[in-house]
């Protein structure tokens, strides 16, 4: 975050921010008066208007679905801009009135006292990588929803297949299937053609997204997470997407923390509770280390294909990979077999260590 320091800064704006309007709460630092504006939502209108105001500004938005343009026009300007994490903007437990105006106020406020928790803005080659393995992700949901749907209407007429479902013996069987009802053979129809077009979407996004990395800013992370166990092209992509530069990390547990793989905690005065993961920040990040978690239960080895995946990588990295295989395959013989975890219980808590290795392989020089 740019801009002037602290001290110097003239105007304060805590800022609204909606589709087609924008509410500003502008304090000024010398009179200490706290003024209210609406205008529209245009990001030049918006950007006119803090440019106008007494200088230096520093202005605050909460992130959300109108992206990140603002904040970068801000900065273009030379307005120092925070875009806060919405979910950890403090909020009185009583206070039961929520409009544009008090949102705006609270912000300014919260900025004034450096109450604000900023996430960090990607630039425009970094949003659009994000929304393209995002778009991966979501059609991914929906052709998981797809062939529920379609299962669910064979085992209303009593079908069944012998076998593992979507394999090419599977998609054989389905083309031999001829209902009593011709209307419910033309839904079955209808729901085994929107599988189809969703695995051929599935299939074009991830060509674009493998034909993103090579000469790409990411190609060295990639390239460098594909080293571990579980993780390939696509879910390296994915957790560069979502994480960024690992290297702004500390250290893993702050990483870790991030994903929202740590334990929640409730613990007042002798009294320490601790609860499940608290699941802030990425969600496809996490779900992307938790399938590569699995794949941990085996014993350690460097099968063929990941020898090929670290062919011309640094031994540092390579000696971080085993490394990685011997501990996590160890929590998971602990967490399973010793102490009878829930598996999947045990896979979240490898996921949590699986982190600490991506962002010490991506890290290390």
């Amino acid at each position: 975050m740019g801009g002037a320091d602290v001290g110097q800064v003239r105007t304060w704006v805590g800022l609204d921010v909606h589709a087609a309007k924008v509410v500003g709460a502008i304090a000024d630092a010398q009179s200490g008066e706290l003024a209210v504006r609406a205008m529209g939502g245009a990001t030049g209108q918006v950007v006119d208007f803090c440019a106008g105001l007494p200088a230096p500004v520093r202005v605050a938005y909460e992130a959300g679905p109108t992206g990140f343009g603002l904040a970068r026009a801000l900065e273009e300007r030379g307005i120092a801009c925070v875009v806060a994490a919405p979910g950890k903007i403090e909020r009185p437990a009583t206070d039961r009135v929520k409009t544009d105006r008090r949102d705006a106020e609270r912000l300014v406020r919260l900025l004034m006292i450096g109450g604000l928790h900023p996430v960090r803005v990607p630039s425009p080659a970094e949003e659009a990588m994000r929304d393209l393995v995002r778009a991966r992700e979501d059609v991914r949901g929906d052709l998981m929803r797809a062939r529920h749907r379609v299962g669910k209407l064979l085992l209303r007429h009593d079908l069944r297949f012998e076998g593992n479902n979507w394999t090419e013996r599977h998609r054989e069987w389905l083309g031999r299937i001829e209902l009593p009802e011709p209307v419910a053979q033309s839904v079955l129809l209808d729901g085994v053609g929107a599988i189809e077009a969703l695995l051929v979407r599935r299939d074009d996004l991830e060509a674009r997204m493998v034909a993103l990395v090579p000469g790409s800013p990411w190609g060295q992370d990639v390239a460098r997470l594909r080293c571990l166990r579980g993780i390939d092209t696509l879910s390296a992509l994915g957790l560069c997407a979502e994480v960024g530069d690992f290297s702004r990390f500390e250290r893993p547990a702050r990483l870790m923390s991030y994903l929202g793989l740590v334990p929640s905690e409730s613990s007042s005065g002798e009294r320490r509770r601790q609860g499940s993961i608290t699941k802030s920040g990425s969600r496809h990040a996490r779900r992307l280390l938790v399938e590569a978690a699995w794949h941990y239960r085996r014993v350690p080895c460097r099968g063929r294909e990941l020898r090929r995946r670290q062919e011309g990588q640094p031994q540092e990295v390579c000696a971080i990979s085993w490394k990685a295989q011997q501990r996590l395959h160890r929590s998971w013989v602990r967490l399973d077999h010793e102490r009878g975890k829930r598996r999947t219980l045990c896979a979240v808590a490898v996921a949590r260590e699986l982190a600490g290795f991506c962002w010490a392989v991506s890290t290390a020089y």
